[in-house]
């Protein structure tokens, strides 16, 4: 079992930048692979970034490639993202999720794919 809670988000003025955080409980934290997934108002969760559970192999949905950063810290139990050049578009509830890995290179971008889910962070980008 893991739980995931979600912290950073909050309302910023377009091309500002915020730093979302996820911290995971456990102690096998490695083993998974994880996702930033995102819920704007009226549209269906979508992937926003991934990355592998070795941290070695990311993902990004192409309207955020270049702005944004998926990154984490084993160590510390925790997965980032970091946000840059944010857009009203990027408006939205950010959620953490993770899912067990065979292997240390695959990421996973489908919501069904994912095991474990925060409660998400509320992001609002005014222009």
């Amino acid at each position: 079992q893991v739980q995931l809670v979600e912290s950073g988000g909050g309302l910023v003025q377009a091309g500002g930048s915020l730093r979302l955080s996820c911290a995971a409980s456990g102690r096998t934290f490695s083993s998974y692979a994880m996702g930033w997934f995102r819920r704007a108002p009226g549209k269906e969760r979508d992937i926003v970034a991934a990355i592998s559970k070795s941290g070695g192999t990311t993902y990004y949905r192409d309207s955020v490639k270049g702005r944004f950063t998926i990154s984490r810290d084993n160590a510390e139990n925790t997965v980032y993202l970091q946000m840059n050049s944010l857009k009203p578009e990027d408006t939205a509830v950010y959620y953490c999720a993770a899912t067990l890995a065979t292997s240390s290179a695959g990421v996973y971008t489908r919501s069904g794919a994912m095991d474990y889910w925060g409660k998400g962070t509320l992001v609002t980008v005014s222009s």
